[in-house]
């Protein structure tokens, strides 16, 4: 089992338009960032390669073809705001390599939004002219209960974003799964993703204990309605102590090489591309992926 880091960034991306600050002119690779999401990569008890997608943004396409991604056999939605579902219409290309329908997982006001926005795909009988969509099997989520797919167990649990109530996942192997004996040493699961979080509720504590890692939002060091500063985030990550933690969906306030120096150990600052396969030392810090490899494996 591996987890992929598709994107790293706010909801305006890194760099953003219009901007000449530091973060933005950076060199370095790891301070580009695109919008914020996730893969999770395995083998199933088969030997079929199987991916699941953590939200599906506007670079969607940009990160597939970043990482090489060649299936999608599900998708996971935290939440129903732009930056986590406009590229949903790219997962077409997906059916069409592997000529199946791909099970969408949101809960029921997320995938009202998705039947809004795409109701050429959800509708398809409507349209004018019968048109290459992507098809879609839609599954709604509720907090504590966990989808098992392919040996892997994704259990969605209730976080606050805002006002708005969103969901993390646990990502484990299921518990009659083989994939559970195989897990090496040291793995990076289980492992809790927490993006566009500033609030946890009392019952989503059991969700959060005993990981293998933690991937947590983390916007900025100024203050935020809804997302955790890098402060907020530090003390939670502290108090759910998790072997690792990676901050994700950064703004252009946080240069990754300064902020990193500045973290304790055991935690860092995400970025594109970043893939965890198997445990590196607590508090070392993820070596730099090179440009041209970008989905490059921490080993």
């Amino acid at each position: 089992m591996r987890f992929l880091f598709l994107g790293t960034g706010t909801s305006a991306g890194i760099p953003a338009i219009g901007c000449d600050c530091h973060v933005c002119t950076s060199p370095d690779p790891r301070d580009s960032r695109l919008r914020t999401a996730a893969a999770v990569l395995w083998t199933d008890p088969f030997g079929v390669e199987r991916t699941a997608l953590l939200d599906a943004g506007p670079d969607l396409r940009q990160q597939a073809l970043r990482a090489g991604l060649r299936r999608c056999d599900a998708i996971f939605f935290t939440h129903n705001h732009v930056d986590h579902t406009f590229g949903l219409d790219e997962v077409r290309r997906f059916n069409a390599l592997q000529r199946t329908p791909i099970p969408i997982y949101a809960e029921p006001h997320t995938l009202d939004h998705l039947r809004r926005v795409y109701k050429h795909v959800f509708e398809r009988d409507a349209n004018v002219n019968d048109s290459f969509v992507a098809s879609l099997i839609p599954h709604a989520l509720a907090p504590g209960v966990a989808v098992e797919l392919f040996g892997v167990s994704f259990t969605p649990f209730r976080m606050l974003h805002g006002r708005l109530p969103i969901v993390g996942y646990r990502v484990e192997p299921a518990a009659a799964s083989p994939l559970k004996q195989d897990l090496p040493p040291g793995s990076p699961f289980p492992l809790a993703y927490c993006t566009d979080v500033s609030g946890v509720p009392t019952e989503s504590w059991r969700y959060l204990s005993g990981l293998g890692t933690l991937v947590l939002d983390a916007l900025r060091h100024r203050h935020h309605p809804t997302h955790l500063t890098l402060g907020q985030a530090v003390h939670l990550a502290e108090k759910i102590a998790a072997r690792r933690t990676f901050f994700v969906h950064m703004a252009h306030d946080l240069a990754h090489e300064e902020t990193n120096a500045s973290l304790p150990a055991g935690m860092a600052l995400a970025h594109d591309g970043l893939e965890l396969a198997a445990s590196i030392a607590q508090g070392e810090t993820p070596l730099p992926l090179p440009r041209q490899n970008p989905a490059g494996r921490e080993a």
